[in-house]
């Protein structure tokens, strides 16, 4: 939904609790105990008619002798009572409850609702926030609140959790307390009725007392807003989750072989992935990966090196990195000199780097400054093991010490317990991640690795497309039209060639043939050698039943061929209702590897491409990647990487390299058919062959449905909106072509950044900046256009074509309800009306898109930008504190 009066749920000024009580052990009762005990500091007001105080407070008979309306209620009545009680909370102008109650959608409330959906009804009309039902409460230490049935208190800290799951939210608050660890949030979700994934962490994604989320997800309801929500977040802080139910069957009646692949859990990785989420398996690991990336300096490259005073847990070290696909630093010539002048002669000579068992701090100290010069080590791993001869805690001070000043990221293993608990406590208040076993702390460092490359993905400009294609979208939805209006859900091959055709995907030529003669004649119009296949709307997989014959070189092959694959068939499909056969020339292309591009629709996050190792064995070798559409090249490529064949499509001896260009075009032309086309559930390339020359599909199936979704829901990330492209026309003539920014215009913002002048670029950023950084430019041209949106006008052609004269954007906030504008136009242009122009497109955009206003700021010598303000109709206040005007438009006004 939104962030809509979440402050009311997670900052409370006042709580109701509606079905306090004192019988010991009841849910009413502990949740009074809780926020009592909790050290909330404003009014907690029972509700019970039958009790004259709670827990020792007043209590009052019913909601509507509150004397005051609660900003947040919990409810924890029986299901025949909820919606009497939402009723009066919302009449008494409540924002929001928590509702504990359980089992409500199975309960009906009146003819056509359940009671679920009743109570869902009225907080909708209200604008109330739900949390749950079937849920444990949430607990925000920082202002005293425990609105839970928890049987654990927990410290303040700077660690969200949200779970879905209250038994694993008990076992996760058993478990942070025996460590000390505390917690900015501790939220259970419940069913997520209203209040949801996407609510939660854009809410958190913004507070300033939260320095890492965590979740623990079963499933996702609204997936639009869970990746959109996360891939802002992400930008900010890290999110890390544990999801459940990672081995689920996939989809046995499956049309195509990617839709048998494409397993929940797959699919899950790739839509958290391209939302910037870090994935870890247990609890411990995932609270060890929150305290190391919260702690993270500034992170650039993968290679560890490794101290340590035992040359055996230095191995195991080196082994679980290895086990994790890390990388070990190479020491250089110059470290190697360094340490032999401060350490024994029996030191290790290499990395990982053991100066000996009886190390103290000393040496540890002189150590970690030689490697740490080390360009060729981006982080340290300092390990100790406790000797007779040792103290832990001098050698963990002697570390402290020296590594105060170092911009690396160190970690910590100080192996053991009782004897080095000490020692760990002074890394812990050092702010120096530690841990408890040389495999935890590699773990650690490779979360930092994983987690770094998730935000390049995040911010790596893609390259542009090698080469422009139009596709025919028309041609392709007609072929998909006349199939399903004859009642088929499944093209026919040469359909399904023709439809891949026309977005410029290379197929094998394929022709039908409806009897054994009509094949013979077609095989001789192609020429020989031919490949036969039988023609079914039944038959899924040829092969499997006999349903393909292969380099067939005469008329009598062919008719042979036929005619027993016509017998094979109709013994082990005799239902299958035959229509002729497939002709299609036989392709050769010595070292072609061949291989699977396919997509299909997840039930949860909607269509999802997969690419792999493909061929017969394509179910056996499953090795295949997944992820979300649109892909663009670079998408494209981390795509193909993921994958075993990719070492294989690179070359190796005297097999040349595939064309892997031309590979990830195909890819990307796939997922503009996806985007294109809400018709297709499930599309195989199977095999694609891919060498030197290009790519060819030789197989291919698509299963469609006339049950089309629109874009906005079909898909879980909002495709480039190329409808908005449009000619823009100056009242001098001059003609821009205005279209949404894409990443690939990266290069063409950072020239068109370069003819502003110093004035212009203050007015915009309020400051004097010189050059924006990579991070910053990612910001402005990658955008989730679920949210955001910026407009560039293109030079179309002349001596500047391609060129950026103007650019407006906005940041729309989770709620539609501001969208904060900026504009900028290239100086040495100024005084034609582009900056006009762009802002009254994206006023309509805005308007359009059901936004309440449009704001901006704008310093008070930039007479120009008030003056246009002051024409469209903007309203303006100045904020003494900031030194600005805030300007405002309101766009949805009551027609006249």
């Amino acid at each position: 939904m939104s962030t809509i009066n979440l402050d009311h749920l997670f900052k409370p000024k006042s709580v109701a609790v509606i079905g306090a009580s004192n019988r010991p052990h009841s849910v009413g009762q502990v949740m009074m105990r809780n926020l009592l005990a909790g050290g909330f500091k404003g009014p907690i007001m029972p509700v019970n008619p039958h009790s004259q105080s709670i827990g020792g407070v007043l209590a009052y008979p019913d909601v509507n002798s509150l004397p005051v309306t609660p900003e947040l209620a919990v409810i924890c009545v029986p299901p025949q009572a909820v919606v009497p009680t939402m009723e009066c909370l919302a009449d008494k102008g409540c924002l929001a409850a928590i509702v504990l109650t359980a089992g409500l959608g199975a309960e009906p409330f009146d003819e056509t609702r359940s009671i679920k959906q009743a109570m869902l009804d009225i907080a909708a009309s209200r604008k109330m926030r739900l949390l749950g039902p079937n849920c444990l409460g949430l607990m925000v230490p920082g202002i005293g609140l425990n609105a839970s049935f928890s049987h654990q208190s927990i410290e303040n800290g700077k660690i969200a959790f949200v779970s879905q799951s209250g038994a694993l939210c008990t076992a996760v608050l058993d478990w942070a307390a025996a460590r000390g660890i505390g917690f900015s949030h501790f939220i259970s979700l419940g069913e997520c009725d209203d209040v949801d994934f996407g609510d939660v962490i854009d809410y958190l994604g913004s507070d300033p007392q939260t320095r890492a989320i965590m979740l623990y997800i079963e499933s996702i309801h609204e997936r639009r807003s869970f990746i959109s929500a996360a891939r802002a977040a992400s930008r900010n802080k890290p999110i890390l989750c544990i999801k459940s139910g990672r081995f689920a069957e996939g989809a046995a009646a499956a049309a195509s072989h990617t839709g048998a692949l494409a397993g929940a859990d797959d699919v899950f990785d790739a839509a958290i992935k391209r939302a910037g989420v870090l994935r870890v398996y247990t609890v411990s690991e995932m609270f060890s990966a929150a305290e190391t990336l919260s702690r993270m300096r500034p992170f650039r490259g993968d290679k560890l090196g490794i101290v340590t005073n035992g040359g055996g847990i230095g191995v195991l070290a080196v082994d679980a990195l290895i086990e994790r696909h890390g990388h070990l630093a190479q020491l250089s010539d110059d470290t190697i000199s360094a340490l032999d002048d401060v350490l024994p002669s029996t030191w290790s000579h290499a990395n990982p780097v053991d100066i000996i068992g009886d190390a103290p701090g000393e040496r540890y100290a002189k150590t970690i400054e030689c490697v740490l010069k080390d360009s060729n080590i981006d982080s340290l791993l300092v390990m100790h093991a406790p000797t007779a001869i040792t103290d832990p805690v001098e050698v963990a001070q002697g570390v402290i010490d020296v590594i105060k000043t170092s911009k690396k990221n160190i970690l910590t293993n100080w192996v053991g317990e009782a004897t080095v608990a000490e020692a760990r406590n002074m890394f812990y208040a050092a702010g120096i991640p530690t841990y408890r076993t040389p495999e935890n702390a590699v773990a650690a460092f490779q979360h930092m690795v994983n987690y770094r490359k998730l935000q390049d993905l995040l911010m790596e400009t893609p390259p542009s497309m090698p080469r422009d294609f139009t596709p025919q979208i028309d041609k392709a939805r007609q072929i998909i039209h006349a199939a399903i209006h004859a009642g088929r859900d499944m093209l026919t091959e040469p359909e399904a060639k023709a439809v891949l055709e026309c977005y410029g995907i290379p197929t094998v030529k394929t022709l039908a043939a409806t009897s054994v003669e009509d094949a013979v004649k077609t095989a001789d119009d192609i020429g020989y050698p031919v490949a036969l296949k039988i023609l079914s709307d039944d038959i899924s997989h040829k092969s499997d039943i006999g349903g393909v014959a292969l380099n067939l070189d005469s008329s009598d092959e062919v008719k042979n061929a036929a005619t027993k694959m016509l017998r094979t068939v109709k013994k082990a499909f005799p239902t299958a209702r035959v229509r002729g056969f497939t002709v299609q020339e036989m392709v050769k292309r010595s070292g072609a590897r061949e291989l699977i591009v396919g997509m299909t629709t997840d039930p949860i996050f909607g269509p999802v491409i997969l690419f792999g190792h493909g061929g017969v064995e394509v179910e056996v070798v499953r090795d295949r990647a997944m992820a979300l559409p649109p892909l663009n090249m670079k998408l494209a490529r981390e795509l193909v990487e993921g994958t075993r064949i990719y070492n294989l499509l690179k070359g190796y001896r005297d097999v040349p390299a595939v064309n892997l260009e031309d590979l990830y075009m195909t890819l990307v032309k796939l997922s503009q058919l996806v985007v294109h086309l809400g018709e297709v559930l499930e599309l195989d390339m199977n095999p694609l062959l891919a060498d030197k020359d290009g790519v060819i599909a030789l197989d291919a199936r698509i299963k469609v449905t006339p049950k089309v979704i629109s874009d906005d829901k079909r898909l879980a990330i909002h495709p480039y909106p190329r409808h908005l492209k449009k000619e823009l026309v100056l009242d001098d003539g001059t003609t821009y072509l205005l279209r949404p920014i894409k990443p690939e215009d990266e290069p063409a913002h950072y020239e068109f950044m370069s003819k502003l002048t110093p004035e212009d670029i203050h007015f915009r950023f309020f400051g004097s900046v010189r050059e924006l950084p990579h991070s910053e430019m990612a910001r402005q041209t990658q955008l989730d256009y679920d949210r955001d949106m910026a407009f560039l006008a293109i030079v179309p052609d002349g001596p500047e074509q391609g060129q950026i004269h103007g650019m407006v954007q906005v940041v729309i906030d989770p709620n539609n309800e501001h969208a904060e504008y900026a504009v900028m136009v290239r100086s040495d242009i100024k005084g034609r009306g582009l900056g006009r122009v762009l802002m009254e497109q994206m006023i309509e955009f805005c308007r359009r898109k059901g936004t309440e206003t449009f704001i901006g700021q704008v310093l008070p010598n930039n007479r120009r930008m008030l003056t246009l303000c002051e024409k469209l109709g903007f309203s303006r206040k100045y904020l003494a504190d900031e030194e600005v005007f805030e300007v405002t438009l309101p766009l949805q006004r009551d027609p006249q």
